[in-house]
């Protein structure tokens, strides 16, 4: 494999692994925080949208490499800066643009290929979970550790009855309130109902002849 093969292989294994890590966390978003379903199917969508967004990405970057390198062209003074690119740097300029076309065709690739496309969500689909149960274990740590096993349990333990006091206890207080409230509303609206119905039965009882 020559040098800028293994650039193109290189480049398309990190960007491959954003477009992953770009699913995984939009898995989390839908199925955990919105408690949405697991769909197969439209979470390929967003990664063959993804994978689309990273190739242009990499096309732009091979635009803007390739104008820097004609601003360089021709110019053999000493450069002022890192971007400052001069005449000698042609040439990997030239294989910077070329690495990052590459990497855009196969990305492009990838997103065309159901197979591979249904694999990275799998991954993807594999990663979150790994962080579900990773934060269900700590929180089980935590919530099962004991006096003996916790030489700092007295100090976590006043934390924590302070987090449930300011935090669980008001989130359900709230949460109660809220459904007090939506359970009068309901009722007005059926007492609201039923005494309409009884109106209009002594309107029609009295226009009885």
């Amino acid at each position: 494999m020559g040098r800028t093969k293994e650039a193109i292989a290189e480049g398309l294994s990190i960007a491959t692994a954003a477009a992953r890590l770009t699913v995984r966390n939009r898995i989390l978003v839908e199925t955990i925080a919105r408690g949405g379903q697991f769909e197969s199917e439209l979470f390929a969508d967003f990664a063959r949208t993804t994978l689309h967004a990273l190739a242009d990405e990499q096309d732009q970057a091979a635009e803007r490499v390739t104008h820097q390198r004609k601003r360089a062209w021709g110019r053999f003074s000493d450069s002022s800066g890192t971007h400052d690119y001069r005449d000698r740097d042609t040439r990997n300029l030239r294989r910077r643009a070329k690495q990052s076309r590459g990497v855009a065709k196969e990305l492009r690739a990838l997103a065309d290929d159901p197979e591979r496309v249904k694999t990275l969500v799998a991954d993807a689909r594999i990663a979150a979970w790994g962080d579900v149960e990773a934060n269900l274990r700590q929180r089980l740590d935590v919530e099962g550790m004991t006096a003996d096993a916790d030489p700092e349990y007295a100090q976590m333990r006043k934390a924590r009855m302070d987090a449930l006091r300011m935090v669980d206890l008001a989130r359900l207080a709230s949460q109660a309130k809220r459904r007090a409230k939506d359970k009068a509303a309901a009722d007005g609206d059926e007492a609201d109902e039923a005494a309409s119905e009884k109106t209009a039965a002594k309107k029609k009882k009295s226009a009885t002849p």
